[in-house]
């Protein structure tokens, strides 16, 4: 009766490690194109989250928040101060936010305005507004008080898959985001 010996002969060794470098590349290569990709979805979140805040506090403190838009990369959050008679006293700057990892206000040739066509002739296109705050009913308003569409687009520097857009609708103060996959614009 013979002994069967367990283990692996040196072929098949040699084959389980070329399989283990091939996918050891092909995950490389990936990571190098999801990267700048991720640190756009972390910026474009950013945006979303102090556009909601701003419209959130304008609501509960019953304030004008507006925000500004800082180039190259921060965003911030001013409230309208006033007193007892409803007289503006000043502003107060709740938060300034940096986006990490590169990413900056961006919009690369060659990409369209979203669906939602709110304009895209800037990285930041609020049309003609030079204030853009949130009503205390949340409505977003020019410094007019008109409601307010816009689009704001971020992206690192030459990479087009990184491009983001964040749109508003001015008379709710919806936020959407939006992700380019090199030929659309897909809502996130």
């Amino acid at each position: 009766m013979q002994s069967r010996q367990a283990g692996f002969s040196l072929l098949e060794m040699i084959v389980m490690l070329c399989i283990i470098g091939i996918l050891s590349t092909m995950a490389v290569l990936q990571m190098g194109q999801a990267v700048p990709a991720m640190k756009a979805d972390g910026a474009m979140r950013v945006v979303m989250s102090q556009l909601n805040t701003a419209r959130e506090l304008a609501i509960s403190q019953r304030r004008y928040m507006r925000v500004k838009f800082l180039s190259p990369n921060q965003i911030q959050i001013i409230r309208t101060d006033v007193d007892t008679t409803g007289t503006v006293t000043g502003t107060t700057i709740l938060s300034t936010v940096t986006f990490e990892a590169g990413i900056t206000y961006n919009k690369l040739s060659g990409i369209p305005d979203t669906p939602d066509a709110f304009g895209m002739t800037a990285s930041v296109d609020f049309g003609t507004a030079t204030t853009i705050q949130f009503a205390t009913d949340g409505e977003l308003i020019s410094e007019t008080g008109g409601p307010l569409n816009g689009t704001v687009v971020l992206a690192s520097p030459s990479i087009a898959n990184s491009s983001r857009a964040v749109t508003i609708f001015g008379s709710t103060g919806r936020v959407r985001a939006w992700r380019w996959n090199s030929k659309a614009w897909v809502m996130v």
